[in-house]
């Protein structure tokens, strides 16, 4: 989530364009390895300004980036994944001749971070004049440029022709000085690492477009490099002899220091932005969270003491965590960290921070959700049972289930859509939860599509909870793709036993742990056992001891509680976790009367995020097919129909409004596979 800033004088649809690195870096996940013993890699956005442009659309500016990338695999995941972090893509530019750049990067120790880059002939180096949008630079209030593309003649000239545009265009220029002796060809491939080699044909290179900057950014090294110096001081007023522009130097732990007029005699006389303590984990990507902070506060104008603290703040929130692009962090999340600070040295051991983190920087969803839930296992084992079937046929149902949910889904859309030409209003997005037991080609079908997927981790029927992968589920997690949402079942009663509960939340409490170790979002399913009394008031209070626990699903899947239900489950949610996904409404076989009912109390509120129902509408298709008395297409038309039909039942009483609707009254239409 970010906060977009309140622009300054002539209105401009972008903040800060990017142009340079875009590629794909992949992260040693072994800590203290030597990058030829690394195992397992993490894939990861990467690219220094393509870094700076997530990190800066986090903090609330509008970004754009101007890059090329292959025409496979890797170009389009830097595309999307620039695109969910709100990066306009319009001047990424496909190359169909090279491929995207790639780094293999590890975590030695505090002092070695080595680098390999796989960057010969890549495409982001393929940007050339013709590929500048002057239009795009002329809307922009900033114009970043990365140092690495002024090493080769024909990037060089694009970063002129766009350095040049936006001085006409009245757009700021900054310069990441951003200085990879291996990407001027002055080491060999294998000292990536390397950070400064002496080159007076470099330094002549930076210092001929300085000129053209209002503001230029790097560590002493690259200072010392851009001024053509090794003597800190020296370097600086070389630079500020051919540039009037703020200069910014970088100086690790001790923060950083700014220099928006002469050079002064002594380096710490410049405008200090002072250092935070923390622990450095992975110096790599700081500099990138550093500008990306940076330019949060300068290109809105704030005070330059302000930017200043936001770019170390924001490197020192990277230097503690894996990776680079996904580290960055949010403006919520930075001013959390500004405001409150940190008890801890390691960042990444701040649960408070790092749950503010993952909140704050999930990819946007659909406002809400009509999921179709077919993950049950023992009741289709018992339905298949009684029939002699094997699971064959139950892996078979659940794929007509799968074209049920996807056809009635459809025409659904499609319906509601006729007369908007825009779409239809707050129409649901398509959801599934599905288990990879009997049904895993459906998963991997629908595994990249725009479908929501839920996936099951529990042991049906389970209590206390059991992992169907006992104490692997961790490792189990890092075979599903990202975009799985852990879903589990917890069959707990705010009166339970006490050990009991303490054994069920335990449990709950290491899968949340194992989802934020892989990157995935958890959906927790909390039924109360019939077995124990049930008052409006159970499910809150649950919930409420789930929080306390220190637990917190990115989603709830609770039963439609009544209005006294709902107001002590807001009050709760807010107090304990504010960034909830939200709440979806579960089935246990309820009726559509019974159903519409609680989407009636649900219909005011904003927490209810959609349903997630499936026996209710599949339960006599999957008994008449089992004994041989339905079809598959009639399957399909079956559940296809009662599906369109709740969700016009949602839609309806969400158009009503709570306590509207006297009647249910939906439409019953048969559904044609």
């Amino acid at each position: 989530m970010s906060v977009t800033p309140t622009p300054l004088g002539a209105e401009r649809t972008l903040d800060v364009v990017c142009l340079g690195r875009a590629a794909v870096d992949l992260y040693g996940e072994q800590i203290g390895a030597r990058l030829e013993d690394v195992q397992t890699f993490a894939r990861y956005l990467g690219g220094s300004p393509a870094n700076t442009a997530v990190g800066a659309s986090r903090l609330g500016l509008r970004v754009g980036m101007i890059s090329r990338v292959g025409d496979e695999h890797n170009g389009r995941f830097v595309r999307e994944a620039l695109a969910c972090e709100g990066v306009d893509v319009s001047q990424l530019s496909t190359d169909p001749q090279r491929l995207t750049a790639l780094v293999f990067l590890a975590i030695k120790d505090q002092d070695t971070f080595p680098l390999l880059f796989y960057r010969q002939h890549c495409a982001d180096m393929g940007l050339k004049a013709e590929h500048i949008d002057a239009e795009q630079i002329a809307a922009s209030r900033a114009l970043l440029i990365s140092g690495t593309h002024l090493s080769h003649p024909d990037t060089r000239e694009a970063c002129l022709l766009a350095m040049r545009t936006a001085k006409s265009a009245g757009t700021r220029v900054v310069l990441d000085i951003d200085y990879r002796p291996v990407l001027w060809g002055l080491t060999s491939p294998g000292m990536g690492e390397r950070r400064f080699v002496a080159s007076q044909a470099v330094s002549d290179e930076i210092q001929s477009v300085l000129p053209l900057c209002d503001l230029v950014v790097g560590t002493e090294e690259e200072v010392h490099i851009a001024g053509g110096s090794v003597d800190s001081l020296t370097a600086l007023r070389r630079i500020r002899e051919v540039t009037p522009a703020l200069l910014v130097m970088k100086r690790g732990p001790m923060g950083c220091v700014a220099y928006p007029g002469a050079i002064p005699e002594d380096l710490t006389a410049g405008v200090q932005g002072p250092g935070f303590p923390v622990e450095v984990f992975n110096v790599l990507g700081a500099g990138d969270a550093f500008m990306a902070g940076l330019l949060r506060g300068w290109v809105v104008g704030e005070p330059l003491e302000n930017a200043l603290r936001y770019a170390n703040a924001c490197g020192a929130l990277v230097v503690s965590r894996h990776g680079c692009a996904p580290a960055m962090p949010s403006w919520i999340e930075l001013s959390h960290f500004l405001a409150l600070g940190s008890r801890h040295n390691r960042l990444r051991e701040d649960e408070a921070l790092e749950h503010l983190h993952h909140a704050t920087t999930r990819a946007p969803g659909a406002p809400c959700l009509a999921i179709l839930a077919f993950d049950h296992r023992a009741q289709f084992e018992e339905i298949a049972a009684r029939s002699g079937a094997g699971a064959d046929r139950i892996a078979h149902f659940k794929r007509l289930v799968a074209q049920a949910a996807e056809h009635g889904y459809a025409l659904e859309r499609a319906s509601q859509t006729q007369g908007h030409a825009s779409g239809t209003p707050g129409f649901p997005g398509a959801g599934v939860i599905v288990d990879g037991r009997y049904g895993s080609e459906v998963l991997n079908r629908l595994t990249g599509s725009a479908t929501w997927i839920g996936r099951p981790v529990e042991v049906p029927g389970s209590r206390p909870l059991a992992f169907e992968d006992r104490d692997q589920v961790g490792l189990s997690l890092r075979t599903w793709p990202a975009e799985h949402v852990v879903k589990c079942l917890l069959s707990h009663h705010p009166d339970d036993d006490s050990a009991l509960a303490a054994q069920q939340i335990a449990s709950v409490r290491a899968l949340e742990q194992a989802c934020r170790a892989t990157g995935h979002e958890w959906l927790l399913e909390l039924i109360p056992p019939r077995s124990l009394p049930m008052a409006s008031d159970t499910v809150a209070r649950g919930v409420r001891q789930i929080y306390e626990a220190g637990v917190r699903p990115d989603w709830w899947k609770l039963p439609p509680p009544d209005a006294h239900g709902w107001s002590l489950l807001a009050e709760i949610i807010a107090r304990h976790d504010p960034h909830c996904r939200g709440v979806l409404l579960l089935g246990l076989e309820a009726t559509e009367e019974q159903l519409w009912h609680g989407f009636r109390a649900s219909a005011g509120q904003p927490l209810c995020k959609g349903f997630a129902v499936g026996r209710t509408l599949f339960s006599d298709a999957a008994a008449a097919w089992f004994a041989g008395q339905l079809d598959d297409s009639g399957v399909v038309a079956e559940v296809a129909t009662r599906y369109r039909r709740l969700i016009r039942i949602w839609q309806e009483t969400r158009a009503n409004g709570p306590g509207q609707t006297q009647t249910l009254h939906v439409d019953s239409q048969e559904t044609t596979p």
